[in-house]
């Protein structure tokens, strides 16, 4: 592409103030873009930046040339209003998938978002590479979040799956969940799914990063999922690991999601 036009892609990051945690995240989406010969674009603001200051701030990338994609690192503190920002963000540049003219779309047979959101599309692209069969199948989505939860519903709705979502208020969560083929678990609840409740032979696709207490590590604590990950595997065809399964590719996804709106922009 950079054969083509002369340039590269360009991914802005929005951070503000200093958990360590978004600093993270952040620092791997740079060095992933910087892998990918994608350029980084940073913006690291104080937490008592204003509301306005910020929308200003994502303005300024939306009316970027060399901006193909933007992301605003969350959670934001909390006297900033998240869909307010979000929704500040040019579609052609929500990267992030999280505009509600492209989940609105999402929900929608026969149309296509112009992105769908990093994780709920980095699932469905690890049960492809895997060839897990989705169309026919019985899949249970644990949680109902915005980003992860629904959108990751509404994709294997499209690929023909019949699909349950399970939250808080479900009964018989684990009766449902041993009825499944795949499980999608998103709920932010260290363990919550047990082994027994998966079905011999399921795919589990676990995206909960939950820090417990490991006296083991020199932090003190450690990474699991929201799948109780040693008894699960017994029974599962397939199963993502947490760290290192689900997280690596919302990263990827990220990238892709980049790389398309540089090719949207640029008409390749």
């Amino acid at each position: 592409m950079q054969a083509k036009t002369g340039k590269a892609p360009g991914l802005a990051v929005v951070l503000v103030g200093e958990r360590k945690d978004s600093a993270t995240y952040v620092r791997m989406k740079k060095q992933a873009a910087k892998e990918c010969g994608i350029v980084s674009l940073e913006a690291s603001v104080p937490e008592n930046i204003t509301q306005d200051e910020l929308i200003q701030v994502v303005r300024k990338f939306n009316e970027d040339p060399n901006c193909n994609g933007i992301l605003v690192q969350l959670p934001l503190p909390k006297h900033i209003n998240e869909e307010v920002i979000l929704n500040e963000i040019s579609i052609e540049k929500d990267v992030d998938g999280f505009h509600p003219l492209n989940i609105g779309k999402l929900s929608m047979k026969g149309r296509k978002p112009l992105f769908v959101p990093c994780t709920p599309k980095g699932c469905i692209e690890l049960l492809d590479r895997m060839g897990v069969q989705i169309e026919g199948k019985n899949a249970v989505v644990v949680g109902r979040s915005n980003i992860v939860g629904i959108p990751v519903a509404m994709l294997l709705l499209h690929r023909n799956a019949t699909v349950t979502i399970c939250h808080s208020k479900t009964q018989d969560i684990a009766e449902k969940v041993k009825a499944a083929d795949i499980v999608v678990a998103a709920l932010g609840s260290a363990e919550f799914i047990k082994g027994s409740w998966i079905k011999q032979g399921a795919v589990v696709i676990d995206v909960g990063t939950n820090p417990v207490k490991d006296d083991s590590k020199k932090t003190g604590s450690k990474l699991v999922g929201d799948v109780e990950f040693e008894e699960a595997k017994k029974n599962a065809a397939m199963i993502t690991p947490v760290p290192g399964g689900v997280g690596p590719m919302t990263v990827a996804m990220l990238m892709k999601n980049c790389v398309e709106g540089f090719k949207a922009h640029n008409k390749i």
